[in-house]
């Protein structure tokens, strides 16, 4: 598995929740369809207010991001506990979310479904760095740069959620490493 993002990211500030990044309405698609999955992902973040991000996540008609990193503030998926969140954000090609600190339930959905990387930050990233300011995310040596200012940040380590991630998920971790049989 990747271990190091480089690309624009995408700024949000505290308490984005679920709603946000994925709404209700599209919580009948199925991501274990191909299409679904992909459809998924093209709603990624269509619930922020456009009044606070006139910049989509998302651009209109789109099906990826350009921003494989999100950058965001404190609490990041509050709100319901629904696994269609993190699985939008991975639909979208977003990488790492990288935030100052993530809603439980959000945090472990990311685990589980091997999706996205959720990196929590020791500084106010959401501050510093702008939409489309490149950075690279080294999940490795736990660091992101901003390219911009070439200043680099750390970043706390994923410690033992870190190989579930890797394998894409709890059920693939737990087949590559004969605790469940393969899929057929």
């Amino acid at each position: 598995m990747q271990s190091v993002f480089t690309g624009p990211v995408y700024v949000v500030r505290d308490n984005i929740d679920t709603d946000q990044i994925i709404p209700a309405q599209y919580l009948n698609l199925v991501p274990t369809l191909a299409d679904e999955y992909e459809k998924l992902g093209s709603y990624s973040m269509c619930g922020l207010p456009d009044s606070l991000y006139p910049v989509r996540f998302v651009k209109e008609g789109g099906m990826d991001t350009e921003y494989p990193i999100i950058i965001a503030g404190r609490n990041f998926g509050c709100g319901s506990s629904r696994e269609h969140a993190p699985i939008a954000l991975g639909a979208a090609d977003c990488q790492a979310v990288v935030a100052e600190s993530f809603a439980r339930i959000f945090y472990r959905n990311c685990i589980a479904t091997g999706e996205v990387y959720p990196v929590e930050c020791t500084d106010r990233l959401s501050d510093i760095f702008k939409n489309g300011d490149v950075a690279t995310v080294d999940i490795d040596a736990n660091t992101i740069r901003h390219h911009g200012t070439g200043a680099v940040y750390s970043l706390r380590p994923l410690g033992e959620v870190r190989p579930v991630i890797d394998a894409g998920g709890i059920f693939e971790y737990a087949r590559k490493n004969g605790m469940m049989p393969q899929a057929v």
